[in-house]
C-alpha cells in the first residue's frame, strides 16, 4: 500500500500533461496559452480569422415607429436621427427624453429636451405634466409628435403610457397594453413600473394646457 506523502516525494514534473486554453477576448481577439508545468507561452491565434467573437454586435438600426396615435409616435434614437423615417411619418415634433442624445435637426423640427435617466430610482412621474403639455401642443399645431430616449423601450414608453392615463383617463394596464402592441419592444425598467402602477393624474383629463416652452 502506498502512503500519500510517498506519491507526493516520488511525483515529476516531467509526468504533467502539457495544457492548452484558448481565450477570447470581447473583441473577438482569439490568444492561446500553453503550459508545461513550468512555462507558460501566450500567442494569438491567426488559425481562424474573424471567428468566434466574445459576443455578438448588433450593428443594425431600430427605425421601428410604434404609432401610439395619429399625432403621436414612439420610437427609439436611431429613428429620431433618421430623416427619412421623420419625414416618412410627417414628423413635426420630437419630445428627446433621452440623456446625453443632441438633436440632430434643430432646424427642421421643434424639439423639447429632458435629460432624463434610466434608473429605478428616477422619479419619472415628475416629468409627465411637462411631456404631457409639448404633446398636447403638437396636437393643437395639428402635428406629429416623435417621443423618443435611447432604445425606445423604458422612457419614452413610460412618459407615453403615463400620457394615456392623464389624456385618455385609461388604466395602467390598458395604457401598456395599448403601447405594448403599438412597439412591442416597450420594457420600462421596474421602478418605472411601479410609478406607472401608482400614478394618480390631477385634473381634467380633457384639458389641454396652452402653456408652450420649447
Amino acid at each position: 500500500m502506498h502512503s500519500l506523502s510517498g506519491e507526493i516525494k516520488a511525483f515529476s514534473k516531467t509526468n504533467l500533461r502539457k495544457q492548452c486554453t484558448q481565450v477570447t477576448t470581447l473583441s473577438g481577439r482569439r490568444i492561446i496559452e500553453t503550459s508545461d508545468g513550468s512555462i507558460v507561452d501566450v500567442i494569438d491565434d491567426t488559425t481562424q480569422p474573424g471567428m468566434g467573437c466574445g459576443y455578438v454586435q448588433d450593428n443594425s438600426l431600430d427605425l421601428q415607429i410604434g404609432i401610439i396615435k395619429p399625432y403621436l409616435l414612439l420610437a427609439s434614437q436611431d429613428a429620431a436621427q433618421d430623416l427619412d423615417t421623420l419625414r416618412t411619418f410627417k414628423v413635426s415634433h420630437i419630445l428627446n427624453v433621452a440623456y446625453g442624445v443632441e438633436n440632430t435637426f434643430p432646424d427642421l423640427f421643434v424639439y423639447k429636451t429632458l435629460n432624463i435617466l434610466d434608473l429605478p430610482d428616477t422619479v419619472i412621474t415628475s416629468y409627465f405634466q411637462e411631456c404631457s403639455q409639448f404633446i398636447d401642443r403638437a396636437k393643437a399645431e395639428n402635428g406629429v409628435l416623435l417621443v423618443h430616449c435611447n432604445a425606445g423601450v423604458s422612457r419614452s414608453a413610460s412618459v407615453v403610457i403615463g400620457y394615456l392615463m392623464s389624456r385618455d383617463g385609461l388604466t395602467f394596464n390598458e395604457a401598456f397594453a395599448s403601447v405594448k402592441s403599438a412597439r412591442p419592444a416597450i420594457c420600462p425598467n421596474p421602478g418605472f413600473l411601479e410609478q406607472l402602477k401608482n400614478y394618480k393624474p390631477q385634473g381634467d383629463i380633457n384639458t389641454i394646457t396652452h402653456t408652450w416652452e420649447n
